[in-house]
């Protein structure tokens, strides 16, 4: 006869070392019965919403955490009740210390050391290679969330939500000890001056967070507490976090640290314009979406392989300059938890068709709020449509990590110098920033040239390829 466990699931890291999430909504409660990989729970992260599956099939035994809760990644969320024979799946997690009641501390057995790979769930995990580049990356995470994420504890030994809590790798207390943060949170320190030894972490075992950082570059005692939308007079306060937040920290980092260089030019986009007509009347692309990003998106990537320094970025710790084979091609997007940019996993290698479909895909993801991290991650270059706002120019800031961004104008009928004279044609402007680092004014001038001369005139792509 199996024996019933309590197991726990801790928060795992849902992607790119993001170190918190924030709990939107249960879609279980206490007592029901669940499967493997049945949604749990929707959690968003600082990039993006994610649905989480139960890494187990059992009875939910208690939920932690209650929705609006800012969670550290390794802090358990959620316990169930399974049967010891099929408790975990194959290779999900190694059991880790019984934490019960202070009868049974002493008996209770050390934790093993944590296996090497985390558990792949659906929905994260180790990212999987695409078009035969790797996008595997090593995570470098706090020492709670190093922990397996579930974690075994006999049915006896439970104990009340409010009383469980993640197991702390306890470690010596060493002055010549690193403190224990993330890279960005290091990075984030030395762009404001502040020296991680003179903080206290207010995160799962001491690690110190973004928000820690922060708050003491501001002379402030402790990170302010998470809260909801508060009105008081003519005013209305919102907290800052989720997407908001990491956008916001994401462009304030690109401004300051990327030297952001601007160029401008408005083009004659009518013989592009008309292409698209006899595109969208043709049997070839009956179904398709076909718009003015569509093609600019296509010349985007025609012109960097004739410009290749405009996709690649900047490392600063390896003092290297890295120039990408490939073209993960960014697409911002208004979303109503505000502004993301899922790329397209190599858009150079996509006809016209597929990257027509792949537009559609993102944008239509990025409405729903489905977007996925690994979606959001590994950007080469991006475009910004600002043209469908009514406007015609703008300066972008980088996407960081990036080294350029497109952004389209609307198009207009507009008066035109057209074959010496003066005609109504449709013009558009096109914006392009770049990292004045890793791209010369010549480069960017000739990459933005190239867009422009293959949108004024399609059939230039035949002298380019």
């Amino acid at each position: 006869m199996s024996a019933a466990m309590i197991k726990e699931f801790r928060l795992p890291d849902l992607g790119e070392g993001l170190t918190e999430s924030e709990i939107l909504s249960w879609k279980v409660a206490v007592g029901d019965t669940v499967e493997l990989n049945q949604v749990i729970a929707e959690v968003e992260t600082a990039k993006a919403v994610v649905e989480l599956p139960s890494p187990f099939a059992g009875t939910v035994a208690a939920l932690h955490e209650q929705p609006g809760s800012v969670v550290e990644v390794g802090k358990p969320i959620v316990s169930f009740e399974v049967d010891d024979a099929g408790a975990a799946p194959s290779g999900a997690a190694a059991p880790a210390a019984a934490a019960g009641n202070a009868d049974d501390a002493s008996a209770a057995p050390a934790a093993p050391p944590a296996p090497k790979r985390e558990a792949t769930l659906v929905g994260y995990g180790a990212a999987v290679e695409q078009g035969g580049h790797p996008t595997r990356r090593q995570r470098n995470l706090p020492a709670a969330a190093a922990a397996p994420a579930a974690a075994t504890v006999p049915v006896r030994a439970a104990v009340p939500a409010a009383a469980n809590a993640p197991a702390a790798v306890v470690e010596s207390e060493r002055p010549s000890e690193r403190p224990r943060s993330t890279p960005p949170v290091r990075k984030l320190a030395r762009d404001l001056g502040v020296d991680l030894t003179q903080l206290s972490g207010s995160g799962a075992g001491g690690l110190i967070t973004r928000e820690d950082v922060q708050h003491f570059a501001e002379g402030a005692a402790a990170p302010a507490s998470a809260g909801v939308p508060a009105t008081a007079g003519r005013e209305t306060r919102t907290p800052i976090k989720g997407v908001r937040k990491y956008t916001a920290a994401a462009m304030v980092q690109s401004a300051f640290t990327a030297p952001h260089v601007t160029e401008f030019l408005t083009v004659d986009v009518t013989a592009a314009m008309e292409l698209l007509e006899r595109l969208k009347a043709s049997r070839t692309f009956q179904g398709y979406k076909l718009t003015p990003l569509t093609l600019a998106a296509k010349a985007v990537l025609i012109a960097l392989k004739r410009n290749p320094t405009l996709n690649s970025r900047w490392d600063d710790a390896a003092q290297e300059i890295v120039q990408f084979n490939y073209v993960n091609l960014g697409i911002a997007a208004a979303t109503p938890r505000g502004l993301t940019v899922p790329n397209i996993k190599d858009a150079d290698a996509m006809g016209l068709l597929e990257l027509s479909a792949a537009l559609s895909e993102l944008t239509e993801t990025a409405r729903a709020g489905k977007t996925t991290p690994a979606e959001l991650a590994g950007g080469t270059i991006s475009i910004t449509n600002i043209g469908v706002f009514g406007i015609d120019a703008g300066t972008p800031i980088l996407n960081p990590g990036e080294a350029a961004i497109v952004a389209l104008g609307a198009v207009r009928k507009a008066p035109w110098v057209h074959n010496d004279e003066l005609a109504v044609r449709q013009v558009m402007s096109l914006s392009l920033s770049f990292d004045h680092r890793l791209v010369d004014g010549e480069q960017g001038s000739r990459f933005l040239a190239d867009v422009g001369a293959i949108l004024s005139d399609p059939g230039m792509v035949l002298t380019m390829v």
